[in-house]
């Protein structure tokens, strides 16, 4: 093992903690969940700031990182749908936005190019907001509760940034799709 292998092992054991964490959701032990949820994100930061601190990324981590973020949110996002403690209509916004850009990032790869992804500033966002929203919501069950008003605007939140993002990378990818297919039909 090499010291340049730190954030990947970091990541590895965050991917590790999904089914124990969703297990214990299930279980609807919130207060542990949320320890180790704020465990996972300190994980994820540290393994970021190695990686981009002593020059240590690579391939394998820019795909493990995002897929143990997306492992944990999405897991953490459907249980707690499952449970009511999120409305339906918001997981399911959240899943198609995933599935409509995975689709498409397929699509553009295999039919038209490949391409490096880069997340909009809108994305990160999206992000942010549903990692405060889970954050609440186990706050809220597992240590005491949080006024209504704080849950509705994180869930409104979620729910604008989630249709925002999914728009704007619909747009800008359909743009780019359209413009090499004009370009590879130009005489």
């Amino acid at each position: 093992m090499k010291p340049r292998d730190i954030p990947n092992l970091i990541t590895a054991a965050r991917i590790l903690l999904v089914p124990p964490i969703l297990w214990l959701l299930l279980q609807e032990r919130y207060s542990t969940v949320l320890l180790l949820f704020l465990l996972a994100g300190a994980s994820d930061g540290l393994d970021g700031f190695l990686a981009k601190r002593f020059g240590w990324s690579t391939y394998l981590g820019s795909i493990l990182d995002p897929l143990a973020d997306k492992l944990l949110l999405m897991g953490a996002i459907v249980v707690l749908g499952w449970q009511g403690n999120l409305p339906v209509w918001l997981v399911v916004l959240v899943i198609l936005r995933d599935v409509v850009i995975v689709s498409g990032a397929l699509s553009y790869h295999y039919l038209i190019e490949s391409f490096e992804a880069s997340p909009l500033f809108v994305s990160k966002l999206n992000t942010v907001v549903q990692i405060l929203l889970v954050l609440a919501i186990l706050f809220d069950q597992g240590v005491m509760a949080l006024p209504a008003p704080i849950l509705i605007g994180l869930i409104a939140g979620v729910a604008l940034t989630t249709v925002s993002s999914g728009g704007i990378y619909v747009w800008e990818w359909g743009r780019r799709a359209l413009s090499k297919g004009k370009q590879a039909n130009a005489p």
